[in-house]
């Protein structure tokens, strides 16, 4: 195997950082706000040498640090995608299978010609063997982001943005690039890196990274901005809101990301909701709600967030923020009875979780947010599910397929169906 190393590296006149206050001055120049201790370590990573690897939930500006410093420094941006079945053609390189093709049938009737003068077959085919045709060249390649930045002459930012969306065969193909800043190619061998690359790994921590990976990377965990640095941030991407805006929005951010929500309000989010506070004229009770939906993406989240907002400690929650409370409560403490508890359909406890189809039937899948089929069924009726008189409400506990076969335990809290109860349970036999 040939080793292809490129000892001399170019410089090209890339900006670099002599301390991490400068390096903080010139990412706030591009609108970037970082702190001081992230600062610091990013100052080390590229002074050493080493890849930069930022966990922490979506949102928080991880991607946004490696596109500033790009910006900063003057280098090109290289992006790498992570994603489920991400492999190493799409990473590393691939051949273009077209042209070698296309070679190899314009030197076709070259080599006939050189092989007319052989006696036999396997003089021929030693003969060719010993040919180099020059379809396995760096012509022929094709690189991807990995051997793009380890290529390019200029000094690169090479990000390698959600890593933790790949599986571990795909860390250990990285671990060449980050170990070694290089890439083995079996037909031609290794490429050394012809510049230094800064090199930068973002997880939103959806699964734990592999030992092997981390141990290469000069690791830090990535948080939400406290509200008076976010209140910083936000004024120097939206410049023309107003700061008493700015301080509402973000203070209702703060305390959205205090909520058990599935997703909490990013960074980026935030700012969109403050350039919407100035256009609508502030945050007040009226287009709160419009706000809300810049910031909370999520029909559970939603519900969470009425709840938590109309409840008995937010005394002011349902006027001030114009969000209609989820359960209008009774002097005795006791929520109005829902329309399908008058139909006796049953109570609910406060403990309970209970869904409703789209179509007013009762789908007996577990995921209680599939709607059950339009068209299936007569009156209300589901053919895969118990009769109902009318708009049903159930709790569905337990993981079962909608289709058919598999472990239908479904409980049903709900009255006067002790029919479809009964139906449930001679399918059960019937399947077993």
């Amino acid at each position: 195997m040939t080793e292809l190393a490129y000892e001399s590296r170019i410089d090209s006149g890339a900006a670099s950082f002599d301390s991490p206050a400068a390096l903080a001055d010139a990412l706030r120049g591009n609108g970037y706000v970082i702190d001081h201790d992230l600062s610091v370590v990013v100052h080390l990573a590229t002074v050493l040498g080493r890849p930069l690897l930022l966990e922490g939930p979506a949102g928080v500006g991880k991607t946004e640090l490696a596109k500033s410093m790009a910006a900063a420094s003057g280098r090109r941006l290289v992006r790498l995608q992570c994603y489920e079945g991400l492999d190493d053609s799409r990473a590393l390189y691939e051949w273009d299978y077209a042209r070698q093709l296309l070679h190899v049938q314009m030197l076709r009737d070259r080599i006939t010609t050189e092989l007319a003068g052989y006696a036999d077959l396997a003089a021929a085919s030693a003969a060719l063997a010993r040919e180099d045709v020059g379809v396995f060249t760096e012509d022929f390649l094709v690189a991807r982001p990995l051997l793009e930045a380890i290529l390019s002459p200029e000094p690169v930012v090479l990000l390698i943005d959600e890593v933790d969306r790949t599986d571990e065969a795909m860390e250990a193909v990285m671990l060449e690039v980050l170990a070694e800043q290089q890439v083995t190619v079996p037909e031609l061998g290794s490429f050394m890196a012809r510049s230094q690359p800064w090199i930068v790994l973002t997880s939103n921590d959806t699964r734990e990274l592999s030992a092997a990976l981390k141990r290469r990377c000069v690791h830090f965990s990535v948080d939400y901005p406290d509200a008076a640095r976010e209140r910083v941030i936000v004024a120097s991407r939206a410049p023309e809101v107003e700061e008493s805006a700015v301080a509402d929005v973000v203070a209702l951010a703060g305390r959205l990301r205090a909520m058990p929500l599935r997703k909490s309000p990013s960074i980026a989010e935030v700012v969109d909701a403050a350039r919407a506070a100035s256009v609508l004229g502030g945050v007040t009770g009226e287009n709160t709600r419009a706000l809300l939906s810049l910031l909370v993406k999520f029909g559970a989240d939603v519900e969470t967030v009425q709840a938590q907002l109309s409840g008995d400690d937010a005394r002011d929650g349902p006027l001030l923020l114009g969000l209609p409370p989820s359960r209008p409560a009774e002097r005795g403490g006791r929520s109005r009875p829902r329309p399908s508890e008058r139909a006796g359909h049953g109570r609910r406890n406060d403990d309970d979780r209970w869904s409703r189809s789209r179509t007013g039937r009762a789908c007996r899948c577990a995921r209680t947010d599939v709607a059950a089929p339009r068209g299936a069924g007569v009156a209300g009726r589901d053919d895969r599910g118990p009769p109902c008189p009318g708009p049903l409400r159930i709790r569905a506990v337990g993981a079962a397929p909608c289709a058919a076969g598999g472990d239908r335990q479904v409980r049903l809290r709900a009255t006067g169906l002790r029919r479809g109860v009964r139906r449930i349970v001679r399918d059960r036999a019937r399947i077993g």
